[in-house]
């Protein structure tokens, strides 16, 4: 594997622990802008609409640079969104520190996928994704925790200053063992605009909306479900966080080994699975055990299809940035859709309510697939009757 995807994982390991810093530190940086939590809790959503929107928005400017030069200025305008939230005044200031930096978080992924998929073989472009999103594994792993013992033990400004200390060696890294590439684009900007008049693209990216959608229904509210209806004691959850953080970093490899050979048998396989570990949650979450399983079940084949997701998307439009972003758009929109449903049904049914809903959106994932299904069983009976003609 070139030096180089490992560089790109260092990268998004960076933006990755950025991303999650607030919601670890919403009390402390609630209490140093003198806002009230709902309002920290908006830094997250505006965070996730810029990706979603900002993100695609950027890339049409960027994918006009060579790689090495796109991933360097990212970085530059990540590092001064940063810079600004740790030197914040005031609510509005740290407003646009988050969408600048959610902004080229997004266009950032999009790049280095790219990057990633002409540096290697198209046999092994499965396998070093997953190892580029490693870093996003890891940064939910490690950053987050580091970030916010960073946070608490030294002021929440300090860690947005430890965020911005990553993110020098990462882009020093990356000028020094990237190589240059030329642009990745697929061609001029109509061409890749033309991609997405492709039905079957839009379809794939729904499953990937869908796959992460399921997951962060569950993810997105673990810590209360396990305390209030597990009963778990509250200085256990950080132990069990930690576990369903290695099971995604396990489940990231082993996807990354078969998505590029088997990404839709995969796909069938760990939407089948997360099906079962959120139904059986659902309806066991008052077992200790049970719920332990289900939730570290649903971090070992929930984000962890990824790899499998991107080896799909590619292969429906192209390795462009653009299509790489709004596919990270779509991923996106899957956390904001999940968590916002999810909040309206635990106010109209409970705490297990989410655990429902993503139940239900892992099935309407496998309900994508069909298509692919049948298209893959038809095409031996095609070939038969060919050879029989």
């Amino acid at each position: 594997m070139p030096r180089a995807v490992y560089v790109l994982a260092l990268g998004i390991f960076a933006l990755v622990t950025s991303e999650f810093v607030v919601a670890g530190l919403m009390p402390q940086i609630a209490a140093g802008l003198d806002v009230s939590i709902p309002q920290v809790g908006y830094l997250i959503t505006a965070f996730a609409v810029a990706m979603a929107v900002g993100g695609p928005v950027l890339t049409v400017f960027v994918m006009r640079l060579r790689p090495k030069t796109a991933l360097t200025g990212l970085f530059a305008l990540f590092l001064a969104g940063n810079v600004l939230a740790a030197v914040a005044p005031n609510y509005p200031a740290m407003l646009v520190a988050r969408l600048v930096t959610g902004t080229a978080s997004q266009a950032f992924f999009g790049v280095a996928v790219s990057v990633c998929a002409v540096l290697v073989r198209p046999e092994v472009r499965g396998r070093a994704t997953s190892v580029v999103l490693n870093g996003l594994m890891l940064g939910t792993l490690l950053g987050l925790p580091l970030a916010t013992f960073v946070g608490d033990a030294y002021g929440w400004r300090t860690a947005f200053w430890a965020i911005s200390g990553l993110t020098v060696p990462a882009a020093l890294c990356t000028l020094a063992w990237v190589p240059r590439l030329a642009r990745v684009a697929a061609g001029p900007l109509r061409t890749e605009l033309g991609v997405f008049r492709r039905p079957r693209l839009w379809l794939v990216l729904s499953t990937s909306l869908l796959v992460i959608g399921a997951t962060f229904s569950a993810f997105s509210f673990l810590n209360p479900i396990l305390t209030r209806v597990t009963g778990f004691d509250t200085a256990a959850v950080p132990v069990l966080l930690v576990a369903y953080g290695a099971a995604t970093v396990v489940g990231n490899v082993v996807v990354g080994r078969l998505a590029d050979r088997h990404a839709l048998a995969v796909l069938v396989g760990g939407l089948s699975l997360n099906l079962a570990f959120l139904t059986g949650f659902a309806l066991f979450a008052q077992l200790g055990v049970v719920a332990v399983v289900c939730a570290v079940g649903i971090g070992l084949v929930g984000v962890t299809m990824n790899p499998a997701l991107v080896v799909r998307v590619q292969r429906a439009g192209n390795v462009g940035p653009l299509v790489n972003t709004m596919h990270g758009s779509f991923i996106t929109g899957g956390i904001i859709v999940s968590s916002a449903v999810g909040g309206l049904v635990i106010d109209a049914f409970g705490l297990r309510a989410p655990l429902w809903l993503g139940a239900g959106l892992a099935l309407l994932g496998l309900l994508t697939l069909v298509p692919d299904l049948a298209r893959r069983r038809a095409a031996p009976e095609l070939r038969q009757r060919q050879v029989v003609a």
